[in-house]
């Protein structure tokens, strides 16, 4: 009988779920800055322990801004429309993420009672916002995901 000799299994970011998920991660975090820069807001540092990421489907991300002026936003990215909003509006991610939801119904129905959905971009987007708000929706409902 002969011994047979297998080659060590070199995992690659592919087999790795969590050097996956750090990637995802850390090209959501890009996403968010470069949002808030096309927007003209300078981010400063991100808190982490109050950002929450659910890979692939959303991260939000508290964010102090340096310029224009010294402001803490809420900064949502992943599959679904980059958006921002003053912290004010929410103390957790969770809350924030309910706000965001709120928002883009909001947004869909001005669309739609706009008549703006005539354009078939823009009847895309407000279906689009409605399908991710409802999304939104559900994730910060479940509280597997919050406990």
């Amino acid at each position: 009988m002969t011994e047979q000799t297998q080659e060590p299994q070199v995992e690659t970011a592919a087999q790795d779920p969590e050097a996956l998920r750090q990637e995802w991660v850390r090209t959501q975090f890009q996403k968010a800055n470069r949002f808030l820069a096309e927007k003209g807001i300078l981010p400063g540092k991100v808190l982490v322990d109050q950002s929450r990421y659910l890979a692939p489907y959303v991260a939000v991300w508290k964010m102090e801004a340096q310029k224009p002026a010294k402001q803490t936003f809420w900064v949502v990215s992943g599959d679904l429309p980059s958006d921002y909003v003053d912290v004010k509006v929410a103390k957790t991610a969770r809350e924030a993420l309910r706000h965001f939801s709120m928002m883009w119904q909001l947004k869909a129905e001005n669309l739609i009672q706009s008549g703006a959905v005539k354009d078939p971009t823009q009847a895309k987007f407000a279906n689009l916002l409605i399908a991710r708000a409802q999304s939104l929706y559900q994730i910060q409902q479940d509280e597997k995901l919050w406990g």
